[in-house]
């Protein structure tokens, strides 16, 4: 069964229980509010999506390692990576062993690259799944290396250069060593150096040219100690969108994906996130709402509680910022953001009066006016009449929620809780043009 409205037809979790939907009219006779009567928080990915933004980032002349660490950002990894691979991505890449492992078990089959190590890795497991390993020091190829001798196969690495960052990869002083000593263990068939690796600091064209720069210098050594030539990659959106000349270098990405990244790349958000209202109440004007009577209502007012707080990933330092879509517009968050609630003030939301069961949009893509961070987005936006999952245009995005909690979007979409049900929308309504 499927749901009327911008989520229509996205799984058997949106279906309603038996018995019939709640319709609230007034006596003006405004368009009917219809509520389902067993939908609880619930972010909904959209593969399509996912796969317009693969197609931003392989349009600009680059292969793709397709990131999807994190459980694919918040999105689901299998998710994001099998959609991933069949927009054009060349390989998926993980942060640890463990979720490269997993992608395995969810029957992924294609290459997957993992570089962050936890102290005794089983890097047998990674040579018997075909687990690629970036290797950034001495030590590291070592544990690999008696992975390689004890299974018989030869591990497949990228061996891996710290090209600013100051966290993980082989100093260039060190560089050489570790080369010779990828060469020896290569000679020993216990590894296979496929690649050389590196990392973009920062968002801007000249720290992506000056890592692009001493990665073609590490793989020049590479190539001249290892006796064959190895393939070269960056990691991070800024080094695919930067403009920086990457020409036979292929990217790692995995916040543009879902899309995150700079505001003139064209990405297309891949995930919105709604909740239903569980209860609505009328205050007289003076009533402090939430702990420490942070806001108190200027007038009389209708307040309505969502049953999600920063337990779920909705950051509580946008207390007081905050806005969620409802019905044709935006209304605010008031007061504290709790550990599993939220009010929001609805006061004046054209209509008939909010009723429990009706469902606000935390996350969804913006308006073509701007996100709704900014001043006037989300007035007069023309919407569908409200139906059970309201249209999401105008609704505030993960960038918007991470202004107003003074983060990043990648925090916002990542910290999502498990107490938010993840469904899949199987319909290619969405606009990705």
């Amino acid at each position: 069964m499927t749901v009327r409205g911008r989520g229509a037809a996205v799984g058997a979790v949106l279906a309603p229980a038996a018995g019939p939907e709640r319709v609230a009219t007034s006596a003006a006779g405004p368009a009917p509010v219809t509520t389902p009567r067993t939908v609880g928080p619930l972010r909904t990915v959209h593969p399509a999506a996912i796969a317009a933004n693969v197609r931003r980032v392989t349009a600009r002349g680059h292969d793709l390692v397709a990131v999807v660490k994190a459980d694919g950002y918040g999105h689901g990894a299998a998710v994001v990576g099998r959609t991933a691979l069949a927009a054009g991505a060349v390989a998926l890449g993980t942060a640890t062993l463990a979720e490269a492992l997993t992608l395995r078990a969810a029957g992924i089959d294609a290459r997957v690259l993992c570089w962050l190590h936890l102290p005794g890795a089983d890097f047998a497991a990674a040579a018997r799944d075909r687990i690629e390993v970036a290797v950034g020091d001495e030590d590291t190829l070592a544990a690999v290396s008696a992975a390689g001798r004890r299974t018989r196969t030869a591990v497949v690495v990228h061996l891996h250069i710290d090209t600013g960052m100051a966290r993980e990869g082989a100093e260039p002083h060190r560089w050489q060593g570790l080369l010779d000593a990828a060469a020896a263990a290569e000679r020993a068939g216990e590894v296979v150096v496929r690649a050389v690796m590196g990392h973009v600091p920062n968002a801007d064209r000249p720290s992506a040219a000056r890592a692009a720069t001493l990665l073609r210098l590490a793989g020049l050594a590479a190539d001249l100690t290892l006796g064959h030539p190895v393939d070269l990659h960056l990691g991070g959106t800024p080094a695919a969108f930067a403009g920086a000349d990457l020409t036979g270098i292929a990217v790692r990405v995995g916040a543009a994906l879902v899309g995150i990244g700079p505001s003139d790349a064209d990405l297309v958000p891949a995930m919105t996130v709604t909740a239903p209202v569980v209860a609505v109440r009328s205050v007289r004007a003076g009533t402090p709402v939430g702990y420490d009577g942070t806001w108190t209502t200027p007038r009389d007012a209708a307040l309505a509680v969502l049953p999600v707080g920063y337990a779920d990933g909705v950051p509580r330092a946008a207390s007081g910022s905050a806005r969620v879509r409802l019905r044709e517009g935006l209304v605010p968050v008031v007061g504290r953001i709790n550990m599993d609630q939220v009010v929001l003030d609805v006061t004046g939301v054209p209509g008939p009066p909010v009723v429990p069961g009706e469902v606000a949009t935390l996350i969804g893509p913006a308006d073509a006016a701007g996100s709704a961070g900014q001043p006037g987005a989300g007035a007069a936006v023309a919407v569908p009449a409200v139906t059970a999952v309201p249209a999401s245009a105008g609704a505030p995005t993960a960038a918007d929620w991470a202004a107003w909690a003074g983060t990043n979007a990648h925090e916002i979409v990542t910290g999502l809780g498990g107490r938010i049900a993840r469904t899949v929308d199987t319909t290619n309504s969405r606009s990705t043009a």
